[in-house]
């Protein structure tokens, strides 16, 4: 059971003053029987109160308010986290669609996790699902195939994508990072009537070429007729097992987001994510990442209050 230690500083940078920041953080570990957290400590540019509730999804949120004028916002998360999964996923490739209909039936929550969104390449999709999705296959090994596909055509390139990129414009490019390929997963596994959810944390491999590491990740879980949620992680190709720390669930990533917010200002505005985990041996990655909101501001205008960036 492997434990891990993890700092991550989100730092907001503005040109102006701005005033009256009100936020919304998911950057606490989400309750779970997959991990454990031995120690959390949160601080935030001001000292605000934050209060803290349980969304829909299952997941911990604080909200704050910075009232006073102000030119930077820090959150910066200390975390201890041992995962409990084992090192290798037991994945039930024994059930098929007919139970998952059921389980579906039973769970009727479920019915919004199985509905694809509305895309304009639905048929490009649909010519994918009709690759990967064989006659009378378990739907875990569906999932797995899905999963293969999106590792084999998709290129992992940081830089050309932004949280605002459609899966349309992913399947454009056929590349991107983490965010996007869970995206498009999403989308497979829901086309074919798989309950799936997004899932936001960290990933922790200790340098063994897993990409991702040293910044905040996104997989997939799948629901496994039999075996319940499963996490999938199309960017490595692998099960989710104990080098996962996660954070948040939802249907796609606005339901994840670590932090978003609105404050009142006439101000550009800088977003960096630093990211370290450090390990048992001593061995600790870092990353620094400037991060493109997909959102400029238009120059010419000012409107007195501007919504912040999502991470």
């Amino acid at each position: 059971m492997p434990v891990f230690k993890i700092q991550h500083i989100t730092k907001y940078e503005y040109d102006h003053l701005v005033k009256e920041s009100i936020n919304e953080i998911r950057v606490l570990p989400y309750y779970c029987n997959d991990q454990e957290v031995l120690q959390q400590s949160l601080s935030i540019t001001g000292h605000p109160n934050v209060h803290s509730f349980i969304d829909y999804w299952g997941n911990q949120v604080g909200t704050f308010s910075i009232l006073a004028p102000h030119r930077e916002l820090v959150i910066e998360n200390r975390l201890m986290v041992r995962t409990v999964n084992p090192p290798a996923t037991t994945t039930n490739y024994a059930t098929g669609f007919d139970a998952l209909a059921k389980d579906v039936g039973i769970h009727l929550n479920m019915i919004e996790l199985a509905t694809p969104d509305r895309i304009a390449a639905a048929e490009a999709m649909e010519t994918i699902v009709g690759e990967v999705q064989g006659t009378g296959e378990s739907v875990a090994t569906t999932v797995e195939t899905s999963s293969h596909y999106i590792y084999n055509n998709f290129q992992y390139i940081k830089g050309i994508t932004s949280v605002e990129t459609t899966v349309d414009e992913i399947l454009n490019l056929r590349s991107g990072v983490c965010q996007d390929f869970a995206h498009v997963l999403l989308q497979m596994l829901r086309t074919m009537g798989i309950p799936s959810r997004y899932v936001s944390g960290y990933i922790c491999p200790n340098k063994n070429g897993m990409r991702g590491e040293g910044a905040t990740h996104a997989w997939v879980e799948a629901w496994i007729p039999g075996q319940g949620w499963a996490g999938i992680d199309p960017t490595n190709d692998v099960w989710v097992t104990n080098k996962h720390v996660k954070l948040a669930v939802g249907r796609n990533f606005n339901d994840c987001t670590p932090m978003k917010g609105t404050f009142k200002g006439q101000a550009e505005q800088k977003l960096s994510v630093y990211v370290s985990v450090a390990y048992e041996d001593g061995e600790t990655f870092e990353e620094l990442n400037r991060v493109d909101t997909g959102r400029e501001k238009d120059k010419s205008a000012t409107p007195p209050e501007q919504e912040q960036p999502q991470q």
